[in-house]
């Protein structure tokens, strides 16, 4: 969990670069932005559980194998299905939650294999070879194919909605899809009491406010179009003495 918590404080750094480097003008509602990521993340670390990371793919797949975990993938899978086959052909292009949905389900799922995939390649290099085991290389194919249908879609909402919507809805549903799947099936908290769990809980939910305040008060510089415009009414009968000019000045008329 907290690793993928923290990884929302990649907005804090891409904005305090993009003030000092861009010359981005961060408003105050920004700096409040960096303030509360700064806060929920500390708050994330002090509480965070102590992660156990499993010793071997086999182990991974007995996890992934639990009941609880089944009914997750179970629901995910069939969520997605849904939205796939029916609400995109009908709302894809008129509701970024159809496009971001599948993003989001599919990146948990992603996220999940990745962990261990991971395992795996670690402990091939310390010279137990992992991927001997079919569970590896299922692993392997999960994570290729949640890839490739996470990014298909991703582009998919880019393409269709303004990226400044899209990067603070896909940051809060990705990231809290995928910490549901990671303590359904590693059990993070497991262990910790009711006011360690609720700190933890509070924490996210502020790292994602300042998320969400830093992307809507991101200052978008259009430059303003300039200078004016003159023509005239071209009436054949008349000179060009006499012809109707029209000169416009105020550049709010071009945008």
């Amino acid at each position: 969990m907290i690793i993928t918590s923290l990884t929302l404080l990649l907005n804090l750094k891409s904005a305090v670069l993009a003030h000092f480097m861009l010359k981005e003008r961060l408003r105050q509602m920004g700096i409040l932005g960096c303030v509360s990521c700064i806060v929920g993340s500390v708050v994330i670390v002090i509480h965070a559980p102590q992660e156990h990371t499993p010793a071997s793919v086999q182990e991974v797949w007995i996890l992934a194998t639990q009941p609880a975990f089944l009914v997750y993938v179970t629901v995910t899978l069939s969520i997605v299905g849904v939205l796939m086959l029916h609400f995109e052909p009908a709302y894809g292009q008129t509701n970024i939650l159809v496009y971001l949905g599948i993003c989001s389900l599919m990146g948990a799922l992603t996220v999940v294999s990745i962990k261990a995939i991971g395992i795996a390649i670690k402990l091939t290099l310390e010279g137990m070879n992992q991927f001997r085991y079919p569970y590896a290389w299922v692993f392997l194919s999960v994570t290729v194919v949640c890839v490739i249908t996470q990014l298909n879609y991703l582009n998919k909402a880019l393409d269709t909605f303004n990226a400044a919507m899209v990067s603070p809805i896909y940051y809060v549903m990705f990231t809290t899809l995928t910490i549901t799947a990671s303590a359904i099936m590693f059990k993070d908290w497991s262990g910790q009491n009711m006011s360690s769990i609720t700190s933890e809980i509070c924490g996210f939910i502020t790292v994602l406010s300042g998320t969400i305040i830093l992307h809507l008060t991101r200052e978008e510089e259009h430059p303003n179009a300039t200078g004016s415009i003159t023509w005239y009414d071209e009436d054949p009968s008349k000179g060009l003495a006499e012809a109707h000019y029209i000169t416009l000045n105020n550049s709010d008329y071009f945008h």
